[in-house]
C-alpha cells in the first residue's frame, strides 16, 4: 500500500491509516534518507495514539519513551550514530522490542539480526516534486 503526502497536513491522515494497517505489529522500522520525514511522521503516530508530550528524534539518546493518555510506553529509536549491534545489546533493546509496546525504529539497518521476525517497515521517498511517497510493508 502507498500513500502520497503532498504537505504535512496529509500526515496526520496518513497516520490513522498506517496505523490500522499495523494490526498487532508493534515494531514498525522506518526506511528513508536523512530528512525524507521518518521523524516527523513518527510524530504524527505518537499523536494520533495519544500522546500530547513534544517528540523529537532520539539521535543521542538512542531511545525516547512516551506515554500516552492511557499511561501506555511508545518507545521511539534512533540508531544512527551506533557503530554496532552490541550497543543496542548493552542497553537491552529485547525489553523495548517484545514490551508489546509501539516500538517506532529509525535506521534499523544497523541492527538488522536483532530485529523481531513480526515488525512492518515504512519506505519514505521523496519524489521530484518533494512528494513523500510512504508505502509499507510487512
Amino acid at each position: 500500500m502507498e500513500f502520497i503526502a503532498k504537505t504535512i497536513n496529509d500526515l496526520d491522515q496518513i497516520s490513522k491509516e498506517l496505523l490500522k494497517l499495523f494490526g498487532d505489529n508493534k515494531v514498525v522500522l522506518f526506511n528513508g534518507e536523512m530528512g525524507a520525514g521518518k521523524t516527523t511522521l513518527i510524530k504524527h503516530l505518537c499523536k494520533n495514539l495519544g500522546i500530547s508530550e513534544n517528540t523529537s528524534s532520539p539521535t543521542f539518546s538512542i531511545v525516547n519513551e512516551y506515554r500516552n493518555n492511557e499511561n501506555k510506553s511508545i518507545y521511539h529509536f534512533d540508531f544512527y550514530r551506533i557503530e554496532n549491534e552490541q550497543e543496542a545489546m548493552d542497553f537491552g533493546y529485547e525489553d523495548y522490542f517484545y514490551s508489546n509496546s509501539f516500538c517506532f525504529i529509525e535506521w534499523a539497518e544497523k541492527i538488522p539480526n536483532l530485529i523481531p521476525q513480526n515488525h512492518m517497515v515504512i519506505n519514505i521517498e521523496i519524489d521530484n516534486d518533494n512528494n513523500r511517497i510512504i508505502s509499507i510493508a510487512s
